[in-house]
């Protein structure tokens, strides 16, 4: 693969294509962090791109704005970046052969990224709705409700007999909503909690293929949104990884990243 090099002024950086079977495809890709942390040397930011790029995708990994210890750049921050390199991707395809477009993101980057698509879809802000949609939209273990409902007994069962992983309550995702949002939730707009969609909200959005943690309390968000674009009739691959806890492509040393790529990238190349 050559190099990386940077993009508008260090806002995202661009992953040439290797020869492979996603040849032709694009890739807009956002990293997790909880919404206030997170940088493109990262493997949630950097393996991933590599991995896809090697594949034969091209990639653009977004350093997306994060929340300040100040509370600045609270949303829409951090989606407007989203969309800016989405702006640029779209206009610069031919000078990468790039045919086929998709977004992605882990954890956070998935809600942003999620909330993106429904931003296209001309949802409040709706600055974005005159820019295409993504041919497919990939989600790894994303959070997209604020208030989330508690797990199933099969879920809650795993969580506590693995303390370690269980890092994701309604409290602290809660909180987490409050710093990204700067104050109350209540009056959020969708794209900022893209799992409050009901199956109206979400008519037109892409395929969509959703890549879960095993024991992880934000399955419960990505399934109940996986749910509501079924219930639109959205073209939804929905699973999680076996054996995983959150987070396991940030851990590209772990055989649950590599069958997570490999998947994606298939459904991809079926696009």
């Amino acid at each position: 693969m050559t190099s990386p090099r940077t993009l508008l002024d260090g806002l995202a950086r661009l992953y040439p294509a290797s020869d492979g079977p996603l040849r032709g495809s694009a890739l807009l890709w956002a990293h997790g962090g909880g919404f206030v942390h997170g940088d493109l040397d990262m493997p949630e930011a950097d393996a991933v791109a590599r991995a896809f790029a090697d594949r034969g995708a091209t990639v653009v990994s977004v350093d997306y704005a994060l929340v300040g210890d100040d509370g600045s750049r609270t949303f829409p921050a951090g989606s407007d970046d989203i969309l800016t390199a989405w702006a640029w991707l779209v206009e610069h395809a031919s000078e990468f052969g790039a045919e086929r477009f998709f977004v992605g993101g882990t954890s956070a980057g998935g809600n942003l990224i999620a909330g993106a698509v429904l931003r296209l879809l001309g949802h409040a802000p709706g600055t974005a709705s005159a820019l295409p949609l993504p041919t497919g939209v990939f989600l790894a273990y994303p959070t997209l409700l604020a208030v989330q409902p508690a797990p199933d007994a099969e879920l809650r069962a795993a969580l506590d007999a693995n303390p370690a992983a269980d890092v994701f309550t309604p409290p602290a995702v809660l909180a987490m909503y409050e710093t990204y949002l700067g104050g109350d939730v209540a009056q959020a707009p969708l794209s900022a909690v893209p799992g409050r969609a009901t199956p109206a909200d979400v008519a037109g959005f892409p395929p969509t293929i959703m890549v879960n943690g095993h024991v992880d309390e934000l399955r419960v968000s990505g399934e109940l949104f996986a749910r509501t674009l079924a219930d639109a009739g959205v073209d939804i691959d929905v699973s999680f990884e076996p054996g995983t806890t959150h987070g396991h492509l940030n851990r590209p040393e772990e055989p649950g990243f590599d069958r997570t790529i490999e998947r994606v990238s298939g459904w991809m190349s079926r696009r």
